[in-house]
């Protein structure tokens, strides 16, 4: 194990086990900025709502995260590799879907289909590189870190490359650009993580003994009857049969599958994951800094070009600083986490954050984009920070044999959270008009604020020492002496 923790070595098979799995969260995370500046286009002109819109956003973030622990469970039965190369598949599949879907309908149902995919690689993305870097605590939260940067780029990108792909060939353009990401991981995944036999007995003995199918539909049923009602409270009404029930099913399905959980032999999500302080703490982080980003930048979206009347490219540009924001932060985060653990840029992260949302609350219609500058670069510096260091902890809180699906209980709780905040920040700036739109951005901001003071009470739980804990140490150096 590498001594010094502030400059682990990257050797070739883990630097290309990195640049492998990154493609996947570079397409999975384009796709959800990517997206949010083409909303007003998509609307106009294939005359859908914001009710609408609401779900070609949502059908991707709400099919990924109730298919992330089944992925997640899936690929520490059947190995990592082969979900991620599907998922790779699937992916450029439905993007192509997407960018040929003639009406709102069939575009919501190809989203669902991209969220399905991303389900399959991002919990086995994470594992891959988790088991690259098992015998060097430091040297994973540095690829970490790095990996995340690989969001961070796509990012970004995200709403420049959607402002240019939009005004020369339209909004089909920005899904049929995964295609061509997804060959290239494919390849990579094929070249650069081959299946070695020390990998084929490794899954053999720590298969889990069955799969949860009853946890797996219950916990669907919950995500799905929760996220929908949220969804269509402003157009039904709070008191409407449809929303009653869906919310009642979603509380009735929580218990169940909790009931569903304790009582299996091969449950979905061990109890005893949820049992450990740093495990729950970083989960439920998570939850509050993707509901609290994901909302603001939907509402922002519509603020940029239906208050401000900027078209697709200017609020793409406009988007730069808060995107940009948190490549530097994610490297820099790495190497935070490998000297100091996460429990200290959590903290950090969080508070700067809340204070990114704090300042933007007070934004106007007439406000110029000068005066949103210190908080689009405050919010992703302070989550930037953040968000490596909390994946740090949740991987260090399990055994190896666990990684994929503790990855997966993290990132379905995140994407939870996600599409959770564009349903309930999108609710609040539904009404006609731009002063709805900027009531509900102040009011969505100042949530946003709330939900990260939140996460600094919950960094405070994490384990301070958590990236290089005794047991995860051991079973780091046991899978190390094994290879």
């Amino acid at each position: 194990m590498n001594s010094n923790p502030s400059s682990p070595a990257f050797t070739p098979v883990v630097a290309r086990v990195l640049a492998t799995v990154s493609v996947a969260f570079v397409v999975t995370q384009l796709d959800v900025t990517i997206v949010n500046i083409a909303l007003p286009n998509i609307g106009s002109q294939l005359h859908a709502p914001v009710s609408v819109l609401q779900w070609i956003v949502d059908a991707y973030t709400l099919a990924f995260a109730v298919l992330m622990l089944s992925a997640g469970v899936l690929g520490d039965r059947f190995g990592a590799r082969r979900l991620f190369a599907a998922g790779l598949v699937l992916f450029a599949a439905a993007s192509l879907a997407c960018g040929l879907a003639p009406t709102p309908a069939a575009l919501v149902a190809a989203r669902a289909a991209q969220g399905i995919s991303a389900a399959a690689m991002l919990p086995n993305s994470l594992a891959l590189l988790n088991r690259a870097c098992s015998h060097d605590p430091h040297l994973r939260a540095r690829a970490v870190g790095l990996w995340t940067a690989s969001g961070a780029i796509s990012i970004a990108a995200g709403p420049v490359l959607g402002g240019i792909l939009i005004a020369a060939w339209g909004w089909r353009s920005i899904f049929l650009v995964n295609v061509p990401l997804c060959l290239i991981g494919l390849v990579a995944t094929f070249a650069w993580i081959p299946r070695r036999d020390g990998d084929a007995v490794h899954e053999r003995e720590h298969r889990p003994a069955g799969i949860d199918l009853p946890g797996q539909c219950i916990a669907i049923v919950a995500l799905t009857a929760f996220t929908g009602a949220v969804i269509e409270m402003r157009p039904l009404g709070a008191g409407h049969p449809l929303i009653v029930g869906a919310l009642a099913a979603s509380v009735l399905a929580v218990f169940a599958f909790v009931a569903v959980e304790a009582k299996s032999r091969a449950p979905m999500v061990p109890l005893s994951l949820l049992r450990d302080r740093t495990f729950s703490a970083a989960v439920v982080f998570g939850v509050c800094v993707n509901m609290a980003y994901y909302g603001t930048v939907f509402v922002l979206s519509l603020f940029m070009q239906r208050v401000r009347g900027e078209t697709a490219l200017q609020a793409g540009l406009a988007f730069l600083p808060l995107t940009g924001g948190f490549l530097v932060s994610n490297v820099a985060s790495g190497w935070v986490v490998a000297r100091y653990g996460p429990r200290r840029p959590m903290m950090i992260g969080a508070v700067v954050g809340a204070l990114g949302y704090g300042l933007l609350h007070f934004t106007q219609a007439d406000t110029p984009l000068t005066a949103m500058l210190l908080p689009f670069l405050l919010i992703p510096a302070g989550m930037g920070l953040a968000v490596p260091a909390m994946t740090t902890a949740v991987l260090a809180s399990v055994e190896h044999k666990r990684a994929g699906t503790a990855s997966a209980v993290l990132n379905t709780a995140r994407q939870a959270g996600g599409a959770v905040g564009v349903a309930a920040f999108g609710a609040l700036a539904s009404g006609a008009g731009a002063a709805s739109v900027v009531s509900g951005m102040r009011i969505s901001t100042a949530i946003a604020a709330a939900l990260l003071a939140a996460g600094l009470l919950l960094a405070s739980l994490v384990h301070p020492a958590a990236h290089v804990r005794e047991g995860t140490g051991k079973e780091a150096a046991r899978e190390s002496a094994g290879r």
